[in-house]
């Protein structure tokens, strides 16, 4: 069957997650664009400094992603996801609120801190409460391009509000968009299929976290993942964080308002990464596909850094941006959380896709901290060319590796993959 007859045939359950997590994508997306403008434009910071808030958050998702990851198999997924709607709703409304370099980095740690209770928990839930090998990496696909047009949705909507009420207030209007979610997610979300541990918690918490770490040593494929996203986001943050700027030294268009201009820019790349995960979505469930998909999209990433890196104007910084933030980003994120989740176990599912997590946030803050020094004491263009070596050298891994190919003989170290369905 097509992706159109599949989606028609989803069960209540799998609907009301892509619906959440189209909101969500609405609130995310357009806090982030409205935000990136607001802290070049309003709050003036340097790229040093836009860099070492980037650093500081990834610090805190580092210290908190397993910690919070193990409590989502220990006590609840749902609860653990409604924590993170309150925690990041009002890390989100505060920096609308503020311009001062540190009060802004306190907002976007206590964003970090509450984003690591939905990492990992919202795919461990939908996977737990769905409970059918055969359509999880569907719905897993759907969702990242569902999320696209939630945050084209966003984009737009939060964008205009911006526009027209300032960027302040789009910021906190975004934030109590989050905190609404919460209520959504406490109200209706179910917990069938999951049990929590009610006694000697901390115990099993550290059996959890024991058997996580085993899995993921003892599995190439999902030391390959690891690996990759280690190096992808290593290059991720200077990208992140800088190429508003780089487009604005370009002579990105900043009349009538800047903030116009990303939104359609942002809207954009969001299209053209709907189209990339459109094609991954049909081809997801064959053997051999994660990991092809996963290569070409480094490569991919790394073309697009350094055509931003050394474009001679705006046009040329564009199309390097739509292929890192509408075609690499997309298609790597989804993929990596997709191929983990189909070799992990239901006990710590949401425990290993929060090892994924740190892996990210290891990456961005040892990049961060490198590339930020970089970029000060160059330039950014010397910032996103070490950025773009990182993602070829991860493609290189990618290559080079066995794990995931067709015939690889991993399988017997991990879960049992997904039927396949047709897209």
């Amino acid at each position: 069957m097509n992706s159109a007859q599949y989606s028609g045939l989803m069960p209540p359950i799998a609907r009301l997650y892509l619906n959440w997590q189209l909101l969500r994508a609405f609130a995310f997306r357009g806090y982030w664009l409205v935000t990136s403008v607001y802290l070049v434009v309003v709050a003036d910071l340097s790229p040093f400094q836009l860099v070492i808030m980037g650093t500081a958050m990834e610090l805190t998702i580092l210290a908190s992603e397993v910690p919070t990851g193990v409590l989502a198999d220990t006590i609840s997924r749902r609860a653990s996801i409604v924590v993170s709607h309150l925690v990041m709703g009002v890390g989100m409304l505060a920096t609308g609120l503020v311009t001062d370099f540190a009060a802004l980095v306190a907002t976007q740690v206590l964003w970090g801190f509450g984003y690591t209770f939905a990492s990992g928990a919202d795919i461990a839930w939908i996977t737990d409460e769905l409970d059918d090998d055969t359509r999880i990496d569907q719905v897993l696909t759907t969702d990242a391009r569902r999320r696209q047009y939630g945050a084209i949705a966003g984009m737009v909507g939060i964008g205009l509000l911006a526009w027209v009420a300032g960027m302040g207030a789009a910021i906190v209007a975004s934030g109590v968009v989050m905190l609404a979610l919460g209520l959504l997610v406490a109200l209706r979300f179910t917990e069938h299929n999951f049990t929590p541990t009610r006694e000697n918690r901390w115990q099993e918490s550290v059996a959890i976290f024991h058997r996580g770490v085993a899995l993921g040593r003892a599995d190439r494929q999902i030391l390959l993942v690891l690996a990759v996203t280690l190096l992808v986001s290593s290059g991720a943050e200077a990208f992140d964080r800088l190429h508003p700027k780089r487009l604005i030294d370009l002579g990105f268009p900043e009349q009538p308002d800047p903030i116009v201009w990303f939104t359609v820019l942002g809207v954009a790349m969001l299209v053209v990464g709907a189209l990339a995960l459109r094609i991954v979505e049909a081809r997801i469930h064959r053997e051999g596909t994660p990991r092809l998909a996963l290569l070409v999209a480094c490569v991919v990433g790394a073309v697009g850094m350094l055509t931003l890196a050394h474009a001679p104007n705006e046009v040329a910084g564009i199309a390097g941006t739509m292929l890192v933030g509408g075609v690499a980003w997309t298609v790597i994120r989804a993929v990596s959380s997709i191929w983990v989740n189909r070799r992990t176990t239901s006990d710590v599912r949401a425990t290993v896709q929060s090892f994924l997590g740190q892996a990210e946030s290891i990456g961005e803050i040892t990049g961060g901290v490198v590339m930020a020094i970089v970029a000060q004491a160059a330039s950014i263009s010397v910032a996103l060319t070490a950025s773009a070596g990182l993602l070829f050298l991860a493609a290189a891994a990618t290559g080079r590796s066995r794990a995931g190919r067709v015939g690889d003989d991993d399988s017997s170290l991990a879960a049992p993959s997904p039927a396949p369905t047709n897209g």
